[in-house]
């Protein structure tokens, strides 16, 4: 008797929550199958790294006795899946508006004809960050542990991948990928942001590029470093313009710095120092450091006072 009680219970407590299902929220769309799925675009991500670093990463669904129809199997998966996602993405937010089914299978092949057309290109930038990663980190012994290791250029290769989908106005897909590089590494990069060569990301953690972000050729940040909006309460007035800043060519900025603003510029050549808060342009050739920076703390009962100091391209702490 008291499982039949419980039974009803549940049963119209599950009654209760479809009926929530009415269609008033903008959440509640039941249809599973018209919306990329989530955990394929995950996979396919992994399928183009795979495609970018062809000797670095193993598909473990097959064995492999023959590297290069290996690498044409990837190649060919990675296209079907990337042309099925894209299909169904075209119809999402109608950013392109209404299309016949038809017409978005048409447009989806011309895009991702196109993207692979590009991945030589999206590779070169990607050889290009390497160099800068390894040249600039003296802990890096190899390139092979740049490449396994590293989470800045990880997020970065995503990043250099969602771009080219990003400038095909392929909606959603592009946020999904560098979002699932964002959850493993720490680093948000909106695929928006325009990224030269060269570009080095140094520890990584807490790091966020914002859209519309231009960022010049050698260019090196390390953790914590926003590029980031000066304000966004205007909402959705704002969608569409540029909100964040320039970074020039050969600009380094340390660690928790803040940069804001979309009319802001850093020149060339610049150096921003650790938990820099910047709303204004900074010309080049500059080096940019917290003022007169003091830090007090007591040992075995002995006052001692510390402040920073820049000599070249270092910065120290004189007790």
């Amino acid at each position: 008797m008291e499982k039949i009680v419980k039974e009803e219970e549940i049963n119209q407590i599950v009654h209760r929550i479809i009926e929530d299902f009415n269609g008033e929220k903008h959440i509640d769309s039941v249809d599973l199958f018209t919306k990329p799925d989530k955990a394929e675009v995950i996979e396919l991500v992994n399928n183009l790294i795979r495609v970018v670093y062809p000797g670095y990463f193993r598909d473990r669904s097959h064995k492999i006795y023959n590297p290069e129809n290996s690498f044409a199997v990837n190649i060919e998966d990675a296209f079907y899946h990337l042309n099925k996602q894209v299909t169904l993405a075209l119809d999402f937010c109608s950013r392109r508006g209404t299309m016949t089914e038809e017409e978005r299978e048409k447009e989806s092949y011309r895009v991702c004809k196109i993207f692979f057309e590009r991945i030589p290109v999206i590779r070169e930038y990607i050889e290009t960050d390497l160099l800068a990663a390894f040249d600039g980190d003296p802990a890096a012994d190899c390139f092979d542990e740049v490449i396994l290791a590293y989470p800045g250029l990880r997020a970065v290769t995503v990043y250099r991948i969602a771009h080219e989908l990003y400038k095909l106005m392929i909606p959603v897909l592009p946020r999904l990928m560098t979002e699932y590089a964002h959850s493993e590494t720490g680093i948000d990069i909106h695929p928006g942001a325009e990224i030269d060569k060269y570009f080095f990301i140094d520890h990584g953690t807490g790091i966020v590029i914002g859209e519309t972000a231009v960022i010049g050729k050698n260019v090196k940040i390390y953790q914590g470093v926003t590029i980031g909006a000066l304000s966004t309460r205007g909402g959705q007035k704002l969608s569409g313009k540029k909100r964040h800043p320039t970074i020039c060519d050969n600009v380094t900025i340390y660690a928790n710095a803040s940069i804001l603003g979309g009319d802001t510029v850093i020149g060339e050549n610049t150096i921003i120092g650790g938990s820099a808060f910047i709303t204004r342009s900074i010309e080049a050739d500059t080096r940019v450091s917290i003022k007169n920076l003091e830090m007090d703390y007591t040992t075995n009962g002995s006052d001692h006072r510390t402040r920073e100091v820049s000599q070249g391209d270092e910065w120290y702490y004189i007790i």
